[in-house]
């Protein structure tokens, strides 16, 4: 036989007096008696079937309860945790209720936010066990372990929002369906609801939670049970007398309907599966089951296998090793891919840089050839100006000079007009009777000289008026 055949071999063995360890299961007890335990419950159903009035009284309490409208515009989930203690066994009791369910005109993601919210613990659990240092010991497990899918009484047949919301959570949740207020439901069509919901789910695939039948002391009963679903519940917290004694029941015109009376409603058979027999088994169902599911199909995403393309066992560490390869590769090549694109952009924005250098080269080049003609223009336009204020000042001092000498020759003239005249005049005596007459000499001189140095000097000073006008 080889090493592993021979370590797995068991062999039989007598004992020669007592040991002690059959108390084992009494340590257990005290153990878990000491611990406590821990029991979440989701309540799925439209607001008003009467999901927080039955868990009232399911556990015989009265839970904080808060009231919702119809007019939520998307599912929430409210938990809410409480400790509970009867005798000396103390549990942990978390009720998570569906606010909003079936409320929205646009059903269709209504049941997304409760696989969302079973995912996260599934999640946070894992996450823990995953951790280095672990404390699962005292680690608040809030996994959902059952399910309690309330059902509207209609009795036709199953909505399409609950056959996808079912459909959706057989995988990660202990489905129980519940019908909600079925004393508004006659016993025959009661009957006839529940064959037509259990067809429903048959024919859809929805498989809900089934009472286990492998212990034997519980078969029985389980199997008995599995008959009776979905129970057909009626909640109430109120206390009714009937005969000598106050039971919890519902005060009708017609009659009572006494919530823990088997003829009237299945809510003892309810609380006895839920509570009493099979709370262990929803709890052991989602760990093993929905757990390990959500768990197996997680550490497979993230590459985790328990064997190799040949089928050999590998190691977390092999695993690991192999995906720390394949990560590292995998961010060589993402590197490489980023570099060659970052060269590539470093390429484009240099030929796009330089595509805007020539073109403001250009620009320049045509504003300074565009400046450069300006100047030419300008500096032809200062020279012929120049040219002129030249010309200008020197036909001015022409005109200034000719105004000058025609201002003296015309004076000179005058002088000697006036020198003629005290000549002659003074030269003829002077009679009181008569004045001599004028002489051929008292005349302006009419001779051509005098007549063209006239013509000359008019020419001189409308000349000179001339030009300073359009100096001015």
């Amino acid at each position: 036989f080889s090493l592993k055949e021979t370590c797995c071999r068991t062999r039989p063995l007598s004992l020669a007096g007592h040991v002690g360890f059959d108390s084992l299961p009494d340590q257990l007890v005290n153990k878990s008696i000491s611990q406590g335990f821990c029991f979440n419950i989701l309540c799925i159903g439209e607001t008003g079937i009467g999901k927080s009035t039955l868990m009232d009284t399911l556990f015989n309490t009265n839970f904080e309860n808060f009231e919702s409208s119809h007019f939520e515009p998307q599912v929430k989930l409210r938990a809410q945790t409480y400790d509970l203690q009867e005798s000396n066994v103390r549990l942990r009791l978390t009720v998570v209720n569906t606010v909003g369910f079936g409320d929205q005109m646009n059903k269709q993601e209504s049941y997304q936010p409760v696989v969302d919210y079973i995912d996260k613990q599934f999640e946070s659990y894992l996450q823990e066990e995953l951790k280095i240092k672990r404390s699962l010991h005292n680690y608040h497990d809030s996994r959902v372990h059952a399910c309690l899918y309330f059902i509207s009484p209609s009795g036709h047949s199953l909505k399409s929002l609950d056959l996808v919301t079912m459909k959706k959570l057989d995988s990660k949740v202990n489905i129980i369906p519940v019908i909600a207020k079925a004393d508004t439901i006659s016993k025959s069509e009661l009957h006839k609801f529940k064959i037509k919901i259990m067809s429903e789910l048959v024919s859809n695939g929805v498989q809900i939670y089934q009472f286990p039948l492998d212990d034997e002391t519980v078969a029985k009963v389980n199997t008995t049970m599995n008959g009776h679903l979905p129970f057909a519940v009626v909640g109430s917290t109120e206390e009714v007398c009937v005969g000598n004694k106050m039971v919890k029941a519902r005060q009708y015109p017609w009659g009572v309907v006494q919530v823990e009376n088997e003829h009237h409603c299945d809510f003892v058979k309810l609380r006895e599966m839920l509570i009493c027999v099979n709370m262990e088994d929803l709890r052991e169902q989602t760990h093993t089951r929905h757990y390990e599911l959500y768990r197996r199909c997680k550490l497979e995403e993230m590459g985790f296998k328990d064997t190799d393309p040949e089928c050999k066992p590998v190691s977390l560490q092999q695993t690991y090793e192999a995906k720390r390869q394949e990560f590292l590769a995998e961010l060589q090549k993402r590197e490489d891919e980023m570099r060659q694109i970052f060269v590539q952009r470093v390429k484009e924005k240099e030929a796009e840089l330089k595509e805007a250098e020539r073109e403001l080269q250009g620009r320049f080049e045509q504003l300074k050839r565009v400046h450069a003609e300006q100047k030419s223009t300008l500096e032809d336009k200062k020279r012929l100006l120049d040219e002129d204020q030249s010309s200008f000042n020197k036909r001015r001092a022409a005109a200034q000079l000719l105004q000058a000498q025609s201002l003296t020759v015309n004076g000179k003239k005058d002088k000697d007009r006036k020198n003629s005249g005290f000549i002659i005049t003074s030269g003829i005596p002077s009679t009181s009777s008569s004045v001599a007459p004028t002489t051929e000499s008292d005349k302006p001189c009419e001779s051509p000289s005098c007549q063209s140095l006239k013509t000359v000097s008019e020419k001189i000073l409308c000349t000179s008026f001339m030009v300073f006008e359009s100096v001015m």
